[in-house]
Formats: structure tokens, C-alpha cells, sequence
């Protein structure tokens, strides 16, 4: 008895094809995986990009504030050459810091300026919101580089402000009038914010700097023995006479002395 079973090939050869609805599934599947992938890659991208932003406005910030720090603890002042070493702090739209300091070889462009350490620094915002440092020796016009081209430390400055101590109120001030005297503590602020459309600061840098430096009053300038009382810095023993000193003038006797 022979039993013959015609369509038993046919139907397995049919069972490893895929169907068209098994094929757009399949499809279906991999896009929402491939879609899955590219959503998580974007984010990692976006939560790095931010991550670096945020650092870099973090060193930025950093720099700021050592610049300032460094340059305000290098303060000096000289009562008999003010014209030279005045001290000028103005707050507003357009903040402004200026005075003279004996600068490290670390700070910002003192390549430039090679030997001249002594020189003037001036901190202030610009029309485009960024806080610039410009520097010239003393005694010296600042060449035109360094005004068309100032030192660029933060950008979207929102806010640059100062306050100063005054021990005769024992309170800070925001208006320093005694450009002729350096302030004993100098507390700035630093609002920045990450672009230039931002409306609100999303960073606050605030720092109290302590000026070692006081203004070197006339009498400590004088060559020794011109001028002073007697135990002055500089001044000669009492009875004792500048040499070549004639009388009326300083370290001479009186008019009408003999010697």
C-alpha cells in the first residue's frame, strides 16, 4: 500500500518564508531602536555640551577673579607722584577700575612689557558687555595694540560692581572720592550670564581683596635728612645738618643762623 503525501514539501518550504506583515514588523522594530539610539546619543552630545559650557564659564570666572585678585594685592601709590598713581574706581553701566601695580611675570601679556613690571591696569565694560584689562608702563602712553586690542577676561558682563571700606564710617561704600589714598579692602562683584540674550545672570562671582599696600606719604620720599621731623624715615638726627644745606631751606638751618 502506497501512501503518498503530495503537499507535505510544499508546505515546509513555505514555512521558512516571511510573510510581509512579519517583514514591516521587523522593520518597525528596528526603527524604534535605531530612533532609541539616536535620541540617547543626542542627549549624551547635549548633556556634554552643557557639561563643557558650564566649565568653561566656571574657569572663566576663576581667571577673573584671580586677575583682579592679583593685580589689587600688587597695589602701589606715591603721595608725591599722584598725577601718576592715582586710584580710580567708578561703578554703573560702565564700571571702571584703575591704578598702578607692580605686576609677576605671570600676569596677562607681561611678556609684552618685559622688564616693566610697574605699570597701570584699568579694568572696565565695554559697549559689547565684556570686561577688558588694559595695561601701560608708568610714565608711559598706552600704545595703540593694546587700545584696539584689550585683554578680553569674561563676556555677557551683566554686572561689574565695587564697594570699599572706610574706616572712618566703618562701613563699605560704593563711591571711593580719595583718589590720592588706596582703600584698605576692595569687595567685587561679577555677574555673568552664558549668552548674550540672557536677561538674568547665571553666575555670581563676589571676592573681598585686602590692599597690603598703603599711599608712601612725601616725607618718606624725600632723600635723607630733607624734610621730616626728627625720628622720620629718612630724617637726620637732631643738630645734625644736611650737608651743602643752605639756611632757609630744607634740612638747612634757619634764616639767620650761623653754623
Amino acid at each position: 500500500m502506497n501512501i503518498r503525501f503530495p503537499n507535505v514539501r510544499a508546505r515546509s518550504k513555505r514555512s521558512f518564508a516571511f510573510t510581509l506583515i512579519e517583514i514591516l514588523i521587523a522593520i518597525g522594530i528596528l526603527a524604534l531602536i535605531i530612533t532609541a539610539i539616536y535620541s540617547s546619543w543626542t542627549a549624551i552630545l547635549r548633556a556634554t555640551k552643557v557639561g563643557l559650557e558650564a566649565s568653561a564659564a566656571v574657569q572663566r570666572s576663576r581667571m577673573v577673579v584671580r586677575v583682579l585678585e592679583d593685580s589689587i594685592s600688587s597695589m602701589q601709590s606715591f603721595a608725591l607722584n599722584q598725577p601718576y598713581y592715582s586710584f580710580v574706581a567708578e561703578n554703573g553701566d560702565d564700571a571702571t577700575l584703575s591704578f598702578v601695580a607692580r605686576l609677576s611675570k605671570s600676569f596677562p601679556r607681561s611678556g609684552k612689557f618685559g622688564d616693566l613690571d610697574l605699570r597701570r591696569v584699568t579694568f572696565f565694560i565695554d559697549r559689547d558687555r565684556q570686561l577688558v584689562l588694559q595695561q601701560a608702563p608708568l610714565v608711559m602712553e598706552m600704545d595703540v595694540d593694546e587700545k584696539e586690542h584689550p585683554v578680553v577676561l569674561a563676556k555677557n558682563v551683566r554686572e561689574f560692581s565695587m564697594q570699599f571700606w572706610d574706616p572712618r564710617a566703618r562701613d563699605w561704600v560704593e563711591e571711593w572720592k580719595q583718589t590720592n589714598q588706596l582703600p584698605r579692602l576692595i569687595q567685587f562683584t561679577l555677574k555673568l550670564a552664558n549668552s548674550t540674550r540672557a536677561q538674568r545672570p547665571q553666575e555670581e562671582v563676589s571676592r573681598i581683596v585686602s590692599v597690603p599696600a598703603i599711599t608712601v606719604q612725601p616725607v618718606w620720599q624725600m632723600p635723607r635728612g630733607v624734610g621730616g621731623p626728627p625720628g622720620a624715615p629718612g630724617a637726620l638726627p637732631p643738630g645734625v645738618l644736611q650737608p651743602g644745606a643752605n639756611p632757609g631751606t630744607p634740612g638747612g638751618p634757619p634764616v639767620g643762623a650761623t653754623r
